[in-house]
């Protein structure tokens, strides 16, 4: 099997789609509403395939940037592509509004912007290709046929967000988002449930074990220098180990503030800029301020 990156360009957030060259072939991501037909599709044309080919588009997880071009992929292949997301983030690639809530119920609490709305229904308007039903539904645990004996399982890692989910083939791990090290262009790292985050960190270590782990973007150190999007084995196992010491670092800075969002930035040096969309700075803190305590 061969495993071709895609570039989707989106703002300050360009997306790693790959593209999984099986006797069926495979799409892990989507970008946005633009991606296949501007990216994907002339991107295949000079590897010497079709974009009317893929079989099977596996989405980590429901965040606009990753499903966003789901329905224009999937009308590219005649509809007759599976298009596969775990049944917890499976309202967001049903109904844009999904998006518009997740914003008001979570870091729009914190953003406090009046058009914050009004944004978000815009974004979400422009930015997915189409709402529609997913073809196939996962919880973790299933396998897949790529054709050919081509065997792909899926596992669950929730965190990022309820539904994120690992693809694995072959050593070769598709996390989307799951794996946030630092952050990304914001240089924070953004997950929706901190416990769950952190034990699906410590299975993708100790259990899964990834020989090359695939990310959606180049998430960074706490230095501050991208690690890439595709990691070899000691790169993902260095990968995993600074996402679970930032994560303690930033549940103890948690803990301390107790909601306070200054005194969070504050213990842990942050000097970003918490306001820039998608806001994992709040999400995060979100996160925490809700988590149930044993």
């Amino acid at each position: 099997m061969k495993v071709h990156s895609l570039l989707s360009p989106w703002g300050r957030f360009g997306l790693h789609t790959y593209f999984l060259d099986t006797p069926e072939p495979a799409i892990v991501d989507t970008g946005i509403a633009t991606s296949p037909a501007e990216g994907m599709a002339p991107t295949l044309e000079k590897l010497g395939r079709r974009i009317e080919d893929v079989r099977w588009i596996l989405l980590t997880h429901g965040h606009i940037d990753h499903i966003g071009g789901a329905h224009a992929l999937w009308e590219l292949t005649g509809r007759r592509a599976q298009v596969v997301i775990h049944e917890a983030d499976a309202p967001m690639l049903r109904s844009r509004r999904a998006h518009v809530d997740e914003y008001l119920n979570g870091r729009g609490r914190y953003l406090r912007d009046p058009d914050g709305e009004a944004k978000q229904v815009a974004t979400a308007a422009k930015v997915i290709s189409g709402e529609m039903e997913p073809t196939l539904l996962v919880r973790g645990g299933e396998t897949l046929d790529l054709g050919g004996g081509t065997k792909l399982q899926v596992h669950a890692i929730p965190g990022h967000t309820k539904g994120s989910v690992a693809y694995a083939l072959d050593g070769h791990v598709f996390v989307g988002d799951a794996v946030q090290i630092h952050g990304a262009a914001n240089g924070f790292p953004g997950y929706e449930e901190p416990a769950a985050y952190r034990a699906s960190l410590q299975r993708l270590r100790d259990e899964i074990r990834p020989n090359r782990l695939y990310l959606g973007h180049p998430y960074r150190r706490t230095d501050g220098t991208p690690y890439g999007v595709e990691l070899d084995a000691g790169q993902a196992r260095a990968a995993l180990q600074e996402s679970l010491d930032i994560e303690a670092r930033v549940a103890a800075a948690a803990e301390r503030a107790a909601g306070d969002e200054s005194a969070f930035a504050g213990q842990l040096g942050y000097r970003g800029d918490p306001t820039l969309e998608p806001s994992p700075f709040f999400t995060t803190l979100h996160g925490y301020h809700h988590e149930e305590r044993p």
